[in-house]
């Protein structure tokens, strides 16, 4: 049997941990980008991180050297037309995209599949830009890619059964967790993390401070507090994210954008990348004394938010849990943090911060109705 063969465009940090990922999984892999330099330094790039792993011990050199050899830069995407399985991960704006899957829909087999990876485009709008919307779909990779375990299987309503078993079989065996979703704003994790970095925005804004915020949660078993994960993605890229998921729901005030966010991006102490954010370079301190209470208010807000995903169907308790486990390092899922809590101490929690709420977080801290079911 032939091996597969999967083209990923966009040789960015993501696409090429992309092709890494399948190029060490015996796929041959075809990649190509916009960018000449981008082209002409993915090899070197790949080769690079592979090293690594040499170096660690976690690789022979005749692994990497073999990873190395299935992957093959090519000029354009019209090149990409022996691909069984094509993944975009070019910028995160829906015309260039659209306007790429119509390129590789005119030059690939019929039963190839479409894969995008964006993380918060319509699945379903992309699929309409080309003649095969069944065999559209997203595979949302987690970054970095051959690090992180997780990929969000997207499926639009026209995705055909058979498409979305072709994605799976060949992302599960580069050895990823597969969950899948639904074509919903944020899917699973981008979605129900919302609440991990507005709560902490919330109790920023409340007179806490972010180190206590992050120690907080430290101390609960997290690996990085929220602003210490907002100072890593950086603060311009998590208001980005914010805003729109905050549009596509409705500005339901479950996804309010708070002002210190906004303050953080206008001043440009974005985190790591400009040497400065909410709380880098400081680490977060020792745990303040009502560290409980902070991290009880997060993963309140937190297991609501998941609940009101799992309310609209289509994906399971343990699903959300893995998800949010893989796709951010998280010690526990929403449902396993809210039950280990006492859920009559989470409902209760999230009613005393509704009746307090200002007006325009008013409606934020309800019950989920999905929630109050949970026994």
């Amino acid at each position: 049997m032939a091996e597969p063969v999967i083209g990923v465009v966009g040789l960015g940090a993501m696409g090429l941990g992309i092709a890494q990922v399948f190029a060490s999984a015996g796929c041959r892999v075809l990649g190509t980008d916009l960018s000449e330099e981008s082209r002409a330094t993915a090899a070197s790039r790949i080769a690079a991180s592979l090293d690594r792993r040499v170096g660690d011990g976690k690789l022979t050199r005749e692994a990497r050297d073999t990873t190395l050899a299935r992957l093959e830069v090519v000029e354009r995407p019209e090149a990409m037309a022996p691909a069984d399985l094509v993944i975009e991960a070019i910028v995160e704006a829906m015309e260039p995209k659209a306007a790429l899957f119509g390129q590789l829909d005119a030059v690939l087999a019929p039963e190839a599949v479409l894969a995008t990876n964006t993380s918060s485009l319509s699945v379903g709008a992309l699929a309409r830009a080309t003649a095969r919307p069944e065999r559209v779909l997203g595979l949302h990779f987690f970054n970095p890619a051959p690090a992180m375990k997780l990929v969000e299987l997207v499926a639009h309503p026209a995705t055909a059964t058979a498409a979305l078993a072709r994605a799976r079989a060949l992302t599960e065996g580069a050895g990823k967790t597969v969950i899948a979703c639904a074509d919903r704003p944020g899917f699973i994790v981008n979605r129900c993390a919302r609440p991990f970095y507005g709560e902490a925005l919330a109790l920023l804004e409340d007179g806490h401070r972010a180190a206590e915020i992050d120690a907080a949660m430290l101390a609960a078993g997290y690996r990085m507090g929220p602003f210490s994960l907002i100072d890593l993605i950086g603060a311009d890229i998590n208001l980005a994210a914010t805003r729109g998921l905050a549009e596509a729901m409705g500005n339901h005030p479950r996804y309010h954008v708070f002002a210190s966010l906004e303050r953080q991006v206008e001043a440009g102490d974005l985190g790591r990348k400009t040497g400065r954010g909410f709380l880098f370079p400081d680490p977060p301190g020792p745990p303040p004394e009502d560290a409980e209470a902070i991290a009880l208010r997060i993963e309140a807000t937190l297991a609501n938010e998941a609940a009101s995903l799992l309310g609209e169907g289509g994906v399971s308790e343990a699903d959300i849990d893995t998800a949010l486990r893989l796709g951010l390092n998280f010690p526990r899922g929403p449902f396993a943090a809210a039950r280990a809590r006492g859920l009559p101490r989470v409902r209760a929690t999230l009613a005393a911060l509704e009746a307090a709420a200002p007006a325009e977080l008013k409606g934020r801290y309800q019950i989920t109705p999905a929630l109050e079911a949970l026994a």
